[in-house]
């Protein structure tokens, strides 16, 4: 190949950069659905009533119809349209036809496997992290949590439902052994650890938006934790145990089983199974199981008399924040932030930037049944949804980038995860590592695990370099998968769209479309020229330069 290539990739590349600053297409708002949901109406009033306090002249403009389609599939799906797909839709006609796509995308059969992976995906990594199962201690099995997981949204199971079960699982995290229940993987590698201490702090934040960790060793100086409020809510997890299962004749974990077993208290009085904790000035005070609420339960250790873990469950699911904490999870998960910062620490220490509408759409999540279909559907034909990427002179006040709190009055730009890139160049080239499916799900893996820090924090933490940062730009620059992506081979994408269209012209029109959601505009088609007359002509050289320069572009890794 030419030596000269990785300079005119380079140099193209910035060119893409500069020529996408602009943003994507604009249009005037469409044709309003005459079928808005109360719900929607709901989220438009009270989103409305925000731009009217904070003197917001105008929201940012609605997009395109390409712009919003390659959002929803990003969000709904987890990857960007196809080519065909996001030409089918453009050409559709109707006020209700984003409305319809947002249907099609979540309950037509084509779809239900890529949905139920790509939520899958996302919680699997805020269970359990993508980085579970890989120290040799671990009884997590990822595959069992992500079974678990994807047969759930495939069925659409109701998300008290889900939490209820993750709560008080039992038996083997892996497929195929005895027992096999896929949801223990929550709790499998933390409910051994210091006296179950990450496994209660980790269920507390995670599904109530409460912020407990703090509080193990002392009184949380912000908000209404307490340390007796923390050992309470530890108690719940004290009659549960993880097991370690062995290969046969072997020191190497086989897989974890999670149980209950009768808790005799630390004072070896399972009538009465109390737990001691220390205070800060030294004095050592009792606690018993008690919910946040300060709702008790029996304090017997007996399994048979009393389940705490179920009954942690039971009071989970009756407990507003319950309701509270997933809305705003997935209004962040949609539209870049959520109601409170952190998503996850509700209170009146930390007020939402819209109360009265984290309120209201919490209650009529309860009354859908806790149908998460229900909430995306919601959320994704609502007026902030189809607003553009822009900051302007009308909306200037909206920027919770700088700590301002979020007006929603545009759609605010954010990196797609890395599961999302993949997945998209996936689709966008059929660049996926050939074999079955399993050699195909350990490419996936092997690339992911790339960008993946774990870090030992009270929380089980881990970060990812996926952020613009120097690994990640060499590995889309040279990497395998993007390898694949550009390869002129027989039958790979540049040899199919140099075979499609009329003109050079219409070749790179495609290239656009498919990972950009829009057509060239004149400098990029300049660009496409220059390259042509420096390729000699060769022009699936020029296609490969091109498709390169889109899916390096921060255009294509971003979500807007």
């Amino acid at each position: 190949m030419n030596q000269s290539l990785p300079i005119r990739r380079f140099a193209l590349s910035l060119l893409c950069l500069f020529a996408v600053a602009s943003g994507p297409a604009l249009v005037s708002a469409p044709a309003a659905d005459t079928q808005v949901r109360p719900q929607v109406a709901l989220i438009n009033e009270l989103i409305e009533q925000g731009w009217r306090d904070f003197e917001i002249r105008s929201p940012a403009p609605d997009v395109d119809d390409a712009t919003w389609a390659r959002r929803v599939y990003l969000d709904v799906i987890g990857r960007i349209p196809t080519v065909a797909e996001l030409r089918e839709f453009t050409s559709t006609r109707g006020s209700d036809k984003r409305s319809k796509l947002v249907d099609t995308l979540l309950n037509d059969d084509r779809y239900t496997e890529e949905y139920a992976n790509h939520w899958a995906t996302i919680w699997s990594n805020l269970l359990i992290g993508r980085s579970a199962g890989n120290d040799r201690r671990s009884m997590v099995s990822p595959e069992g949590m992500q079974k678990y997981l994807r047969d759930s949204f495939a069925t659409n199971k109701p998300y008290n439902t889900m939490v209820y079960e993750l709560v008080t699982a039992t038996g083997s995290g892996k497929p195929g052994s005895d027992g096999f229940n896929g949801a223990t993987n929550f709790l499998l590698d933390k409910v051994n650890q210091d006296n179950a201490v990450l496994a209660t702090s980790s269920t507390s934040r995670i599904f109530l938006g409460q912020q407990v960790q703090c509080t193990q060793c002392h009184n949380h100086p912000f908000n209404q934790w307490k340390q007796q409020r923390f050992w309470e809510f530890n108690s719940f997890f004290r009659q549960t145990r993880s097991l370690r299962r062995f290969v046969d004749g072997t020191n190497d974990i086989a897989h974890g089983e999670l149980v209950d077993q009768d808790f005799a208290g630390e004072s070896n009085s399972p009538e009465d199974a109390l737990i001691f904790y220390e205070l800060r000035n030294g004095l050592t005070k009792v606690a018993y199981p008690v919910f946040t609420d300060g709702t008790p339960i029996d304090r017997s250790g007996f399994v048979s008399e009393v389940n705490r873990r179920e009954e942690l469950g039971r009071l989970m699911l009756e407990s507003e924040y319950l309701d509270k904490m997933i809305v705003n999870r997935m209004w962040s998960l949609l539209l870049g932030f959520g109601f409170t910062k952190p998503i996850d620490d509700l209170g009146p220490h930390n007020p939402a930037s819209h109360p009265e509408l984290l309120e209201k759409l919490a209650v009529e999540f309860r009354k859908s049944s806790y149908d998460l279909k229900e909430l995306i559907t919601w959320i994704t034909a609502s007026r902030p949804y189809q607003l553009a990427a822009v900051l302007g002179t009308s909306n200037e006040v909206d920027d919770p980038s700088i700590g301002e709190m979020p007006k929603f009055s545009r759609f605010y730009l954010r990196q797609m995860s890395a599961e999302q890139l993949y997945q998209s160049m996936v689709t966008a080239t059929d660049a996926s590592a050939s074999g079955s499916y399993e050699e195909q799900e350990r490419e996936r893996r092997r690339w992911l695990s790339q960008f993946v820090v774990a870090f030992g924090t009270d929380e089980g933490d881990e970060a990812t370099t996926f952020n613009g940062s120097i690994p990640q730009a060499l590995m889309l620059f040279n990497g395998a998968l993007t390898q694949n992506a550009i390869s002129k081979e027989e039958g790979s994408f540049i040899d199919r769209v140099a075979k499609t269209g009329r003109s050079p012209q219409d070749r790179v029109a495609v290239l656009f479309q498919a990972g950009l959601a829009r057509r060239p505009n004149r400098s990029e088609m300049q660009i496409a020229a220059q390259l042509l007359r420096a390729r000699e002509g060769n022009e699936a050289e020029m296609l490969q330069d091109m498709w390169w320069a889109v899916i390096n572009s921060n255009e294509f890794i971003m979500q807007h």
